[in-house]
């Protein structure tokens, strides 16, 4: 006999272990917020933007092989940006005792699409400590691509600076506790479906017929005393006792 299960028996499960469900939800909830606000370090983001704009020669305009040129160099100053040769200066010129590694690591170096637009963006705990890395590193490499690449088409279109105010990028403690929300009531849900089909005890009529798959021709209904209807019979018994005694 193949077994089927209604919405109102899901709703029931659901209802009957809804105290499970509230729990989980309620601690997911509470431990985001106390990871968010208390635990986890805020982390502060600055950028600066480049131009690959066209090498310096004795054409008075741009022109499209020119303008494509510079657009395929565009991954190569990506990497040249990160390179510890570009590093190993930023790190000397901040006077840090981060390792090359750790810079490496905070610098995120992008391009604007179809444009020969650069973005140097750093994220760091300190907000000054990211907008200091973000400047260094475009004013190094504007330095040293001379060098390197024996060209001068880089400028500095806007630097990093610090707002009055600063606000982390991360953690996002709303977004944070809305996602432990969905995933706590997910979860009991799940702990409570998992525990009604664990539950194999026989409860009431149906049970018995769906586990024999025989019909239940009778029951034996359990009568509870009514305490009240009990003192009341208590109370007649003891009046027709006075009685009785006031008649001999």
């Amino acid at each position: 006999m193949e077994e089927t299960i209604s919405l109102k028996e899901l709703f029931q499960a659901l209802r009957k272990r809804l105290w499970i469900i509230l729990s989980i939800t309620f601690a997911a909830v509470l431990v985001s917020g106390i990871l968010s606000y208390f635990v986890m370090t805020p982390i502060y983001s600055s950028s600066t933007q480049l131009l690959i704009n066209q090498a310096k020669n004795e054409q008075p305009v741009y022109n499209p092989a020119e303008i494509q040129t510079n657009l395929q160099l565009m991954n190569t100053y990506n990497v040249i940006i990160k390179s510890p040769a570009i590093l190993e200066l930023v790190k000397k010129d901040l006077g840090t005792d981060m390792s090359i590694e750790e810079l490496n690591a905070k610098i995120t170096v992008g391009s604007e699409k179809d444009s020969q637009v650069l973005s140097i963006k750093v994220e760091d705990a300190d907000p000054y400590m990211a907008a200091d890395i973000a400047n260094t590193t475009a004013n190094v490499f504007q330095r040293e691509i001379v060098t390197i690449m024996n060209v001068d088409n880089v400028s500095i279109l806007a630097k990093a600076a610090v707002k009055e105010t600063p606000a982390p990028i991360k953690p996002q403690p709303l977004l944070n506790i809305a996602i432990a929300l969905v995933v706590g009531l997910m979860a009991g849900v799940g702990l409570a479906f998992l525990l009604e089909y664990l539950d194999n005890t026989l409860k009431n009529e149906q049970d018995i017929e769906k586990l024999l798959e025989l019909p239940v021709l009778g029951a034996i209904t359990v009568i509870e005393a009514d305490g009240r209807s009990a003192r009341k019979r208590n109370e007649r018994a003891e009046v027709r006792g006075e009685t009785i005694g006031s008649q001999n």
